[in-house]
């Protein structure tokens, strides 16, 4: 009777074990509670947040941060910011140099910073031939820079869709995993900030198949023209990307709605008809209490590792369908090749009416954990602000937050802190990169994490 009584002990604690080792999430979506388990995993800061770059003026640039990690050497980090700022580790983010890029066609803003698996490093940014800045005349290119010595030097560069009577803006790169052939994709401004009705904006595309040295003749590729008040009814926010066989998918954001545009073709030809991924309220141009701009663009992102979720799509955006005191981040994802998507899902996994806002999603190839990086005032009811990031590993079913940032800011109106942060992720390295605003200073904030999954 006592070897009985034993051997059922032995067994209920052998069956509470395994109830212990998985963690219940609860999320409440609309009426309904959904309960989902999922192993146990960590995320872990293995490096202390570390201030890249300050400037004690806080009115003065320097933001938009972008950031990657050399596919070749891991410990080489390269980051930039506008307008010109290069920010290079070759410790794996312990410590920073800095320096100024330059270019004979000019450099002028929104940085964008890749690596190829062959350890190039590309630095995409506008260029202002003609110096008018703060001119609604002003015309821009976009121009791409190249390293291939861990940003030791870079190229002098390329000017890609240059165009002498329109405006090129709000570029972004992607870059196919196994050959890799550069996309990059844009806004085309008739006329920046105008009103004319018939001044229209336009997505373009143009392809590079040999590292960066030349490229296709841009072509439009989105279906509805929007208009050129850089707001809710332009089209805007392109970001491109490739699978391993080729195909290249492009998401953006127009008239209070995500689109998805896709090329089986190398980038030849397009779709006839754009596909609505998700409805987006308020549009991507919204406000924040204390921030001079915020938006809510889209992020695509594609599974390229050999793990369950292959091939999947991920497009990650911030909207205020919850009201306009209450901004989310949201994730959306698609299994056939981008026809069809499933129901938003809110990736900030506080129960508060506050903002979460100017999201940035990586993909780690290696592993296809999604990696989201947001700023926060959950914590907080007035402007207090942190850098949150949330992730998920079972294909953006459930998702984990934590915070980044070492303490929280208070960003004010009159200072600007750019249109975006970043993050990067391979083979369990993730990078996140924000601005840090106060009114001590603005800063480029950064920290490395590494899971244990």
């Amino acid at each position: 009777m006592m070897r009985y009584l034993l051997l059922s002990i032995i067994v209920l604690l052998w069956f509470g074990a395994c109830k212990s080792s998985q963690k219940v999430y609860r999320k409440k979506v609309k009426n309904t509670v959904l309960t989902t388990k999922v192993p146990q995993t960590s995320l872990k800061v293995t490096k202390s947040k570390v201030v890249i770059l300050k400037k004690s003026n806080p009115f003065s640039a320097l933001s938009e941060p972008s950031i990657c990690i050399n596919r070749s050497d891991t410990t080489n980090l390269i980051a930039g910011s506008i307008y010109d700022n290069v920010h290079v580790s070759n410790d794996g983010g312990k410590t920073w140099t800095n320096s100024r890029l330059q270019s004979h066609l000019g450099v002028f803003g929104d940085p964008c910073l890749a690596s190829d698996k062959f350890g190039n490093i590309y630095y995409l940014h506008l260029a202002n031939p003609d110096n008018s800045r703060g001119s609604k005349e002003f015309l821009s290119s976009i121009v791409l820079q190249k390293s291939t010595d861990k940003a030791k030097t870079w190229s002098k560069g390329v000017a890609i869709g240059y165009d002498n009577t329109r405006i090129q803006d709000k570029h972004w790169i992607g870059i196919h995993p196994v050959t890799g052939e550069l996309a990059v994709t844009w806004t085309e401004f008739d006329a920046y900030e105008s009103s004319d009705p018939n001044d229209y904006s336009r997505i373009l595309f143009s392809k590079s198949t040999d590292f960066g040295e030349t490229w296709s003749e841009p072509v439009k590729i989105n279906q509805f023209d929007g208009d050129c008040m850089d707001s809710d009814d332009t089209v805007e926010g392109a970001v491109p990307v490739f699978d391993e066989r080729g195909n290249i998918y492009v998401a953006w954001a127009y008239h209070n709605k995500i689109y998805f545009d896709k090329s089986t073709d190398g980038g030849k030809t397009w779709l006839a008809h754009d596909i609505v991924v998700a409805d987006q309220p308020e549009g991507w141009d919204y406000d924040i209490p204390g921030v001079f701009r915020a938006n809510g663009m889209p992020v695509l992102g594609i599974d390229n590792s050999k793990g369950p979720y292959h091939g999947t799509l991920y497009i990650n955006w911030s909207d205020q369908r919850n009201g306009t005191d209450d901004t989310d981040i949201f994730i959306s994802k698609s299994t056939d090749g981008g026809q069809t998507w499933s129901q938003p899902k809110r990736v900030n996994t506080d129960q508060t009416k506050t903002h979460q806002y100017l999201t940035w999603m990586a993909i780690d190839p290696a592993t296809g954990y999604i990696y989201i990086v947001y700023y926060d005032r959950s914590r907080y009811t007035d402007n207090k602000t942190d850098v949150s990031l949330s992730y998920s590993t079972d294909g953006a079913e459930t998702f984990k937050s934590m915070i980044v940032s070492d303490k929280p800011f208070k960003p004010f109106k009159s200072a600007f802190m750019g249109d975006y942060n970043n993050i990067d992720a391979y083979n369990g390295i993730v990078t996140p990169i924000w601005t840090d605003l106060s009114f001590t200073g603005i800063s480029i904030k950064s920290c490395k994490l590494k899971s244990n999954f």
